[in-house]
C-alpha cells in the first residue's frame, strides 16, 4: 500500500520496478517523500514511541521477563517494518496476548524466550515462503476470539495481585485465581489506591481522546493550540499516567517511606548483539538445544501462528523481525492493533514513523532505566488491564446467538480449554470448526420438490462424505415410493464432483435401471461433465432446463435428452470442455 492509500501493482517479472518494489517495499514511497510528510510521520512516531516504553515495561511483566526484555523486543520491528512494511499504520513490537504465550512456553527464561523468537521467526518466514498461509483459514473467527478473550480474561486477572501489590501469586490460572481470593486481606493500600487511580486516569484520558473534535484551519489560533496539547496528553496517556505515578512513589522514597511495590531494578545500555542461545546453562548442569525445543513443545507451533493471524501476508516481515530481534535478546513480537490504531490517528503517511519510535525505544534504555526504577507496578497492571481491556468482545456470544448459534460450540470450547492450556483450546476449539465444516459437506443441504417426478438440487459441491447421504435420500424418495417414480438431480450448483461420487451415480443409475424409472441430470457444469465425460458412465441423461426434463420424464412427446458423450455434448460445452 502507498502511502496515499492506493494498492501498488503486481509485479511484473522479479527484475521489473514493480517486482523489486514488491520486494523491497521502501522503494514505492520512498522517492515521493516529503517535508510535510517527514512532519507527520514524526508526530505519529513519538505518539507510538510514548505509548509502546510504559507498554513494553508492563508486558515484561506479562510475560514473566525483567523490564528490559520488553524495551528489547520494541525497537527492532519498528526498523524492519521502515525497509519492508507494506502498510503505513502498522506497528510491531510486544503485545499482551503474546506475551502471556510467552510466559506459557518459556518458563519466564529470558534465553528461552530469546530461542523462541528466533525460531518462531524462522518458521514464520518459511510460511511466507512456501505459501503456507491456508493453514490459518482452518481457524476461525469463533475459535480466534475465543482465544483472545480467554487471553483477556487470563492476562487482566493476573495483574490483580500488581494491582493489590500482593505476593507470591502463582502464575497458572487457576491457582491464581485461588490464591488471589485467599490472600485478599494482605492488599497493600497505597498499591490499591494508586492503581486504582491510574485506571480511571486512563479511561478519562481516553475517553477525552475519543471525543475531541477533529481541529479545523478556520478555527483560532489559542483554540487550536488547546486542541493539540489535549490531543498530545491524550494520546501520550500511558506515559504520562506512568510517569505520574513514578513521580508520587519517588516523593515517598525521599521521605524514607515507601507504600508501593516498586519495578526495581532495569538493565541500563543497549542489548548487545548477540546469536540467540542455544544452550543454556543452570545449577542442574547445560540445557542442550535439542531439549530447549523439546521443553516448548507445543510453543513452536502456537506462537508464530498466532503473530499471524492478522495476515500471513506479512509473513515475512513478522519472521524476519523476530530472527532479527532474537539477535539484540527480543522476545516474540507481532502487530499491536492499539499502537496500529494510534499512530493511524496520529496521521501517519509512511512506515517512516517506525524510525522516530525505535529511536525513542533506543534512548529510553540509554537514559532512562535509572527512573524506571521507581515506576510502581501497580502503575503497569493498570497500563496493562486497560490496554487489554477492549480485546474481550462480549458481544460475539449474543451475535452467533442471532446469526449462527452452531458457532457458539468452537467459541466456548476454545474459552473454556484456554484457561487450561492454550494450545489444547486452540487445537480443540479448531478441530469442532473442522467438524463442522465436515459435517455440511458430508450431509449438504438438498432442495427437495415432490410431484410425479422428483426433483433434489443439491445445495454446494458433492465431495465423497456426501454420496451415502445423496443415495439415501434418493433412494427413499424415489425408488421405495409405490410406485417407484423418475427423478431429476439438479446439479446447478453442483461445481465439482470427485471418483466416489461418480461411482455412487453409476450405483444409482443401475439401480433406476432395474425398477425401469430414469434419473436425470439438469444444469451439469463443465468441470463435472468432464468428470462424468473421462469416467464413460452408461445410461446417463440430461438436460438443459429442469422444464425440459420434467416434460421428457412425463413421458410428453418432443423432448430428447443428452446422452454423456462427447457426440451428444452441445457445441459450446464441447469448446469449453476442450479449452
Amino acid at each position: 500500500v502507498s502511502p496515499s492509500g492506493a494498492s501498488m501493482a503486481p509485479p511484473a517479472g522479479c527484475c521489473s520496478p514493480a517486482g523489486v518494489q514488491r520486494r523491497l517495499p521502501i522503494l514505492a514511497w520512498l522517492p515521493d517523500y516529503s517535508v510535510q510528510w517527514l512532519k507527520m510521520d514524526f508526530i505519529a512516531g513519538l505518539s507510538v514511541g510514548l505509548t509502546v516504553i510504559p507498554q513494553a515495561l508492563a508486558y515484561a511483566e506479562v510475560a514473566g521477563l525483567p523490564p528490559q526484555y520488553g524495551l528489547y523486543s520494541a525497537f527492532m520491528g519498528c526498523f524492519v517494518y521502515f525497509f519492508l512494511g507494506t502498510s503505513r499504520d502498522v506497528t510491531l513490537g510486544p503485545t499482551a496476548i503474546m506475551s502471556l504465550l510467552v510466559s506459557f512456553y518459556t518458563f519466564h527464561e529470558p534465553a528461552y524466550a530469546v530461542l523462541l523468537a528466533f525460531l518462531s521467526g524462522c518458521i514464520q518466514l518459511a510460511m511466507g515462503f512456501l505459501r503456507l498461509g491456508f493453514l490459518l483459514d482452518f481457524i476461525s473467527c469463533p475459535v480466534i476470539k475465543g482465544f483472545t478473550s480467554a487471553a483477556t480474561i487470563t492476562i487482566g486477572f493476573g495483574q490483580i495481585k500488581n494491582l493489590l501489590g500482593l505476593q507470591d501469586i502463582p502464575r497458572q490460572f487457576f491457582l491464581q485465581v485461588y490464591q488471589t481470593f485467599r490472600k485478599v486481606g494482605e492488599t497493600r493500600v497505597g498499591d490499591a489506591v494508586l492503581g486504582l487511580v491510574c485506571m480511571v486516569l486512563l479511561l478519562v484520558l481516553k475517553l477525552m481522546r475519543d471525543h475531541v473534535p477533529p481541529v479545523h484551519p478556520e478555527m483560532p489560533p489559542g483554540v487550536r493550540l488547546s486542541h493539540g496539547l489535549v490531543w498530545t496528553a491524550t494520546t501520550a496517556r500511558n506515559a504520562l499516567v506512568v510517569s505520574f505515578a513514578a513521580l508520587v512513589a519517588y516523593s515517598f522514597e525521599v521521605t524514607g517511606y515507601q507504600p508501593f511495590v516498586l519495578t526495581g531494578q532495569t538493565a541500563e545500555g543497549l542489548p548487545p548483539v548477540r546469536t540467540p542461545p542455544f544452550s543454556v546453562t543452570t545449577a542442574n548442569g547445560t540445557v542442550s538445544f535439542t531439549e530447549m525445543v523439546q521443553d516448548m513443545g507445543a510453543g513452536l507451533a502456537v506462537v508464530p501462528l498466532m503473530g499471524l493471524l492478522e495476515s500471513i501476508a506479512v509473513a515475512k516481515s513478522f519472521g524476519l523481525t523476530n530472527v532479527l530481534g532474537s539477535l539484540v535478546s527480543s522476545y516474540p513480537v507481532t502487530g499491536s492493533f492499539g499502537r496500529t490504531a494510534v499512530n493511524a490517528q496520529s496521521g501517519v503517511c509512511t512506515p517512516a514513523g517506525g524510525l522516530v519510535t525505535g529511536a525513542l525505544v533506543l534512548l529510553s534504555l540509554d537514559y532512562l532505566t535509572s527512573p524506571f526504577y521507581y515506576i510502581p507496578k501497580s502503575a503497569l497492571a493498570a497500563v496493562t488491564i486497560m490496554a487489554v481491556a477492549p480485546l474481550f468482545d462480549a458481544s460475539i456470544f449474543r451475535t452467533l446467538w442471532r446469526v449462527k448459534r452452531l458457532d457458539l460450540l468452537p467459541l466456548c470450547v476454545t474459552f473454556l480449554l484456554c484457561f487450561w492450556e492454550v494450545q489444547y483450546g486452540i487445537l480443540a476449539g479448531t478441530l469442532v470448526s473442522v467438524l463442522i465444516l465436515l459435517h455440511s459437506v458430508a450431509r449438504p443441504k438438498m432442495q427437495v420438490s415432490e410431484g410425479p417426478v422428483l426433483v433434489l438440487q443439491p445445495a454446494s459441491g458433492l465431495h465423497f462424505p456426501a454420496v451415502e447421504a445423496l443415495r439415501e435420500a434418493i433412494l427413499s424418495r424415489a425408488l421405495e415410493a409405490s410406485p417407484p417414480r423418475c427423478a431429476v438431480l439438479e446439479c446447478t450448483h453442483v461445481c465439482s464432483i470427485d471418483y466416489t461420487v461418480v461411482l455412487g451415480l453409476e450405483e444409482l443409475l443401475g439401480d433406476f435401471h432395474r425398477q425401469g424409472v430414469t434419473l436425470a441430470f439438469v444444469g451439469l457444469q463443465v468441470p463435472v461433465l468432464r468428470v462424468l465425460l473421462s469416467a464413460d458412465l452408461k445410461g446417463v441423461q440430461y438436460f438443459s432446463t429442469l422444464e425440459e426434463a420434467e416434460k421428457h420424464l412425463s413421458q410428453e412427446p418432443g423432448i430428447q435428452p443428452y446422452n454423456i458423450s462427447e457426440d451428444s455434448v452441445p457445441e459450446h460445452k464441447v469448446a469449453l470442455l476442450k479449452a
